[in-house]
């Protein structure tokens, strides 16, 4: 028996279990392990076990198609427990109260996500051919369930297939071109072939298509590799950035008996000498700090205003992520936001934006009251939730280009973070990922914050408590980082923004819709012919 005979004709727990363990060794193309060629062997296994669903006809067609939804589950759960476990560890900061959801966090999210893989697997098998179109039906398929996992209930794109290639910056640029949802339908095309190195025939009947997408990826490599040597960083030497990564440890971030503590070290590490900037704050236009800074409502503290406005030089304009007190939008009814302030040398407010897209279990509860009166509260443990932003707006810096605001996970949406309107000249992500300490987390959340800048074409400047803060210029190069869980500042002038969008950030869909109709006509023909030699 050879060894697709082997795969396909698995039954049982040993299918659901060779499923599992498929999608649990695919998860190391994510990162920080970026081991991206994994997948010519976890995306062939896959389709081995669509194939096998085969078998189940003689029961009825809807015995084939559960055996192809468990076979696409089972990926799918390895997959996301293999990438997503260390999603237990926010549970753990308050050990106490939520160590008890740390299973379900674990086990349901995995399970839930994989659903997405369910889905894809019925779609392919729906129109299975025999072949080399089984390789164009899968890209199809699992691209739609990919995307609607990015989009369906507010959407959570973590770790699509598209990041792994992504790792590496030359096959990165393609993002310039077709967006993550592009680089996902090549990874699923072009690392599904190496399948039909199993069936029957000829050397050369064998092994066409595999060459072909080996010729697909050397082309697409050479020609980022093109784009990054033909593209030189250009910077905008008048807008000196000091980013702070403090480093604290989220079981005193948000700790209230310590604000005056925390505040003091924020104050202290943004006054050290750099080698960049040797006379510290004096030589900073803009200062940077992470998401949430403040453990309390800014407003409630005037002895913090006092305390900033003693420190900062009036050349410096402060932006830090913190809290605010407001109306609640029409609809909502918390009264907190989680937003960015553009604050004066005299510790002014003078612009705000409030994070649109919030994160679900983290900052408000589905059915917030119903689980609130049954003594259930999302993890910052704020009463009633945040309240999101009604739209992404446009942030104004004085003396330096307006920036796109992105709070924490808002820069995982290809095609969302940029506001409509005048484009702004880079993207600003600030993020508090001391909730997931030292995991593949924070790296994960770093690659795809990363991918936006190469699809917008404009620099990204991140700031985050732990790790990973960087500046990186619109073709993703890494200008300036700090390591995940080091304390200090980076300093680094800005990356100018590229001339002009990429034809990406304007045109990846109708690309995308466009490669997508073609593959569909090849596999199309090739069901047609197999139609007719059945026939």
């Amino acid at each position: 028996m050879t060894l697709a005979s082997w795969v396909r004709s698995l039954t049982g727990w040993r299918r659901l279990a060779f499923a599992v363990a498929a999608g649990g060794f695919s998860a190391l193309s994510t990162a920080p392990y970026g081991v991206w060629p994994v997948l010519a062997i976890g995306f062939p296994a896959l389709i081995l076990l669509i194939d096998g669903a085969g078998h189940a006809r003689r029961r009825g067609r809807g015995a084939m198609l559960r055996a192809a939804a468990w076979a696409g589950w089972g990926f799918g759960f390895g997959y996301f427990l293999a990438s997503l476990w260390w999603i237990g560890d926010a549970f753990l900061v308050e050990a106490e109260d939520f160590g008890w959801l740390l299973p379900f966090a674990v086990l349901l999210l995995p399970a839930g996500l994989a659903l997405f893989m369910a889905l894809g697997a019925v779609l392919a098998r729906l129109a299975w051919p025999s072949g080399a179109g089984r390789i164009c039906v899968f890209a199809v398929a699992f691209t739609i369930s990919e995307w609607l996992r990015g989009h369906v209930l507010t959407g959570f794109p973590w770790n699509t297939f598209g990041y792994g290639p992504a790792a590496t910056l030359e096959l990165a640029q393609g993002a310039a071109v077709v967006g993550l949802w592009g680089l996902t339908f090549f990874a699923l095309l072009l690392f599904a072939t190496p399948v039909l190195l199993l069936r029957p025939g000829s050397l050369a009947r064998r092994t066409a298509w595999p060459v072909a997408a080996l010729v697909v990826l050397a082309g697409a490599y050479g020609a980022g590799a093109y784009r990054l040597a033909t593209t030189p960083a250009r910077f905008l030497e008048h807008v000196h950035l000091r980013l702070l990564q403090p480093a604290i440890p989220q079981g005193e971030k948000f700790a209230y008996d310590k604000r005056k503590s925390v505040l003091a070290g924020y104050l202290e590490l943004s006054q050290q000498p750099s080698a960049l900037y040797p006379k510290g704050l004096d030589d900073v236009s803009l200062l940077i700090w992470p998401e949430s800074a403040f453990p309390f409502i800014y407003e409630r503290e005037p002895w913090a205003k006092a305390l900033i406005a003693q420190v900062l030089p009036q050349n410096v304009t402060l932006v830090t992520g913190a809290a605010r007190l407001g109306d609640p939008p029409p609809g909502q009814t918390s009264s907190f936001f989680n937003s960015i302030r553009v604050m004066n040398a005299r510790g002014e407010t003078q612009t705000v934006a409030d994070k649109v897209h919030l994160v679900p279990f983290g900052e408000y509860l589905p059915f917030q009251a119903f689980l609130e009166s049954i003594g259930l509260e999302q993890l910052t443990r704020v009463r009633g939730g945040f309240s999101a932003g009604d739209r992404l707006r446009p942030l104004p810096l004085p003396g330096a280009p307006s920036a796109a605001p992105l709070i924490c996970y808002e820069a995982i949406f290809p095609g969302a973070v940029v506001p409509e309107g005048e484009r702004p000249g880079f993207l600003l992500n600030l993020t508090n990922d001391a909730w997931f300490g030292d995991t593949p987390g924070p790296h994960q959340h770093f690659l795809q914050a990363r991918l936006r800048a190469v699809e917008e074409g404009l620099p990204l400047v991140r700031s985050a408590n732990t790790g990973v803060s960087a500046i990186v210029d619109p073709l993703g190069r890494i200008v300036a980082s700090r390591d995940l869980g080091a304390r200090g500042v980076l300093d680094g002038d800005l990356p100018a923004a590229l001339p002009t969008p990429p034809v990406g950030a304007r045109l990846s869909s109708t690309i995308l819709t466009i490669l997508m109709l073609f593959t569909s006509l090849i596999a199309a023909c090739a069901i047609w012919r197999h139609h007719t030699r059945i026939g």
